[in-house]
């Protein structure tokens, strides 16, 4: 069956909430490195006002008992400190209070009309409440959990930003190539704009700075690597058991995210076979393995045993301080669309966003082949796994 979780809440509500449900017993999990997800979430060059406010920090109700999951179903919670803020305005029950100004005009860029269409909602912020990105919040503080699975097993997960607007990284280095893994992480995680490259970090920056000064935002695309994933993770054997299928809809699933490739990917359609396709080695110490990654790690859906390499290109945040053109729901008169606090780059951030969210996928999957009531079980199969490796 694997794992599986139902999120709830709203960005100025009292708090979002995950139930998951399926989580082997006996796991150790520690909830520092949650936590450090979530503040790892709410940096970087460009974030707004909000960040200031809030400062996550996941409560455990549930399923986790002296550090370790029994088995049953796990709640998280993370409290919206803004919520005092915004407590008669987003009520539960009740009247709405007289003064409360209704939210008509849908922002470009936004899920405000669609929803509001598609829902019957002639206040808006029915829509955007949900839509807005602090959802994420909840996915980061889930995927906190499932990379301390996987990372038990030796899958890690890292990412870096390519570009920002204009301002693009010639010659990324990824944590895999650098003399030392884990300094390559600490400087990425030091950089407010997630860049190795000094010199890159700094022009990187001053693209965010000039774009927030004229009213604008900016996006970029991002890459997110994968080392340590065991061959085999995936199917090719239906549509809906192939990895490569299901870490897209995770990246695609984050807000304001647009496209995303693995590997070469749209360049594969530039070049001839002969320069997109992994030739295979084998060694007796190395076993099979491949002299170039244009694949990204993933062939017929499964994992090669290769790095998995995942880049994503992120909008711009529409959310705006010079406004688009936009509609009045109620009057049909044309306005500038209403401004909620917003960010000028929320790049970096969105990094670690789908870091998580790739991290629950890939979790799922790892789960569903190693299946088991506990870790004890799981570890059996992993080991006998790697046995067959060896000897095929």
């Amino acid at each position: 069956m694997g794992i599986r979780y139902l999120s709830a809440g709203e960005s100025h509500g009292p708090e979002l909430t995950a139930i998951i449900e399926g989580m082997p017993a006996n796991f150790t999990v520690n909830l520092d490195e949650i936590n450090f997800q979530l503040s790892r979430r709410q940096k970087g060059h460009g974030r707004g006002g909000r960040m200031k406010i809030e400062k996550d920090q996941a409560l455990v109700t549930s399923g986790i008992r002296f550090n370790r999951t029994t088995g049953a179903p796990i709640c998280l919670k993370v409290i919206n400190r803004d919520w005092v803020n915004w407590e008669d305005k987003m009520a539960h029950f009740g009247e709405p209070l007289e003064n409360i100004e209704l939210v008509s005009r849908p922002r470009p860029g936004h899920a405000d009309l669609s929803g509001g269409i598609k829902y019957q909602q002639r206040d808006l912020r029915n829509i955007l409440e949900r839509a807005s990105a602090r959802e994420t919040t909840i996915r980061v503080a889930v995927g906190g959990l499932a990379r301390q699975i996987l990372e038990q097993f030796g899958i890690k997960i890292y990412s870096h930003v390519l570009q920002i607007g204009s301002v693009k990284e010639e010659n990324p280095v990824r944590p895999f190539e650098a003399k030392d893994t884990a300094e390559w992480a600490n400087k990425v995680e030091e950089s407010p704009v997630r860049s190795y490259n000094s010199n890159t970090e700094k022009r990187m920056m001053d693209e965010i700075d000039k774009i927030k000064a004229e009213g604008d935002s900016v996006g970029g695309i991002i890459e997110i690597i994968i080392t340590g994933a065991p061959v085999g993770l995936g199917s090719y054997v239906h549509w809906e058991h192939k990895l490569d299928s299901k870490l897209a809809t995770a990246v695609m699933s984050v807000q304001a995210i647009k496209a995303v490739e693995f590997g070469l990917g749209f360049k594969v359609g530039e070049r001839p076979g002969s320069q997109v396709h992994d030739a295979i080695y084998h060694s007796e110490e190395a076993g099979f393995y491949r002299n170039t990654n244009h694949a990204g790690g993933i062939e017929g859906g499964m994992t090669n045993g290769e790095p998995i390499i995942i880049r994503a290109a992120m909008k711009p945040i529409p959310t705006l301080y010079k406004p688009l053109e936009s509609v009045d729901i109620e009057t049909k008169q044309a306005f500038e669309a209403s401004i909620e606090r917003s960010d000028a780059c929320a790049v970096p951030a969105a990094a670690v966003v789908v870091e998580n969210a790739v991290a629950w996928e890939l979790a799922n999957c790892f789960l569903d082949k190693f299946s088991g009531d506990s870790v004890e079980e799981i570890k059996q199969q992993v080991a006998a796994y790697q046995d067959l490796i060896d000897n095929y």
